[in-house]
């Protein structure tokens, strides 16, 4: 199993036991579980974190996050959690820890990933419209034009999903239809080989 150099020093600034004391790891440990699998609004307001840098906090708990996900997608073992987590410098309590709330967890999380599916999700029908700001909130004037893009997608594991829907200028707009050309002349090329 392997982390990302940003995942890996997130889990080195949870190894060091000044920055994160016992209480605030287990805090963060709980955190990153249930923003996860119950929650995904999710905060990282528990008490235990509030004297934590909001900048390293949210470092961490997008590393922790990573590893789980990681962990459950890889269906990884104890062994390989552990070897992973040795490697950015944690010591044993702190790996114990991980490994029993990530065993705890691990039912759960592999629903959640289950449930997510195998395919990518496939474009139906696409729908804009053009819409014209005059003012600001600030009451400022603005006259900016901009396109409303709804993309109607299904997953050919379970059906339709919501709905996927942007705001863009006609720059941003023109940039991705030069994308998606472009995107379609490579698929044209590699299936004509």
């Amino acid at each position: 199993m392997e982390l990302s150099a940003y995942a890996q020093g997130g889990w080195r600034l949870l190894g060091d036991p000044r920055r994160f004391p016992r209480r605030p790891y287990a805090a963060l440990l709980r955190a990153a579980f249930r923003s996860l699998l119950d929650h995904p609004q999710a905060g990282l307001d528990d008490p235990d974190l509030k004297d934590i840098d909001p900048t390293v906090l949210k470092h961490c708990h997008a590393a922790a996050a990573t590893c789980i996900l990681e962990a459950g997608k890889q269906k990884a073992d104890i062994s390989a959690i552990s070897t992973c987590l040795e490697d950015c410098k944690l010591d044993k309590e702190r790996i114990e820890q991980f490994c029993t709330e990530y065993q705890k967890n691990k039912d759960a999380l592999e629903i959640l990933l289950g449930s997510i599916g195998r395919s990518p999700l496939h474009i139906t029908d696409v729908s804009w419209r053009l819409e014209y700001q005059i003012k600001s909130n600030q009451l400022h004037k603005t006259y900016q034009p901009s396109y409303l893009v709804t993309l109607n997608v299904e997953n050919g594991d379970s059906g339709s999903h919501p709905d996927v829907s942007f705001s863009c200028t006609m720059e941003q707009l023109q940039d991705l239809v030069g994308k998606l050309k472009d995107a379609a002349k490579s698929l044209e090329r590699a299936t004509q080989m």
